[in-house]
């Protein structure tokens, strides 16, 4: 297996390739970057879940409240993780809050999804929730048809004027 160095607190980081061969001997692949970043696409290992550490907030970077919580929802302190993120940093704080909260079988992905890149290796995007993507183009489409109906509305609901007879017609008698 390809370490990149001794391991931190109970964290071993692992090279790329290490990592993809990790995964596909069973480990899961658990991707910490932000979930703009994982939209862009993230390494084709199987079932990956992305979970993020840090937020970027106007005010920085701020940690995931909640990321345990989720953490522990996904995965049991028995399943064999490997971590990523887009360098490698963001995963090794992950993992140590995962060792530290009593996960046993962490491994850090050092280069992250940038060195999965630099080598060419698979990479997924995301399915797209066409709802959610496409409901901000069409919420003023659908705006915009309303307020066009309501004139329309308001145009036939006018009192309208009977139009005046040009003749007379008598009534036939027979």
């Amino acid at each position: 297996m390809g370490s990149l160095g001794s391991p931190v607190y109970g964290v071993d980081t692992i090279d790329v390739l290490a990592a993809k061969d990790l995964v596909a001997s069973g480990h899961y692949y658990l991707d910490v970057r932000t979930e703009e970043e994982f939209k862009n696409g993230f390494p084709d290992v199987g079932k990956v879940i992305n979970i993020p550490y840090l937020f970027i907030t106007p005010e920085g970077r701020v940690k995931n409240p909640l990321f345990l919580e989720q953490v522990s929802h996904a995965y049991s302190v028995e399943d064999k993780i490997v971590v990523g993120c887009r360098s490698g940093v963001r995963s090794l704080d992950a993992g140590l809050d995962l060792v530290r909260a009593g996960y046993k079988h962490i491994v850090n992905m050092g280069g992250g999804h940038l060195e999965w890149m630099k080598l060419h290796l698979p990479v997924k995007k995301p399915l797209i929730n066409h709802e959610e993507e496409l409901g901000e183009m069409i919420v003023p489409a659908q705006k915009e048809r309303a307020e066009d109906n309501n004139e329309m509305k308001n145009k036939i609901e006018l009192p309208l004027e009977k139009p005046k007879p040009t003749c007379e017609v008598e009534a036939q008698v027979n």
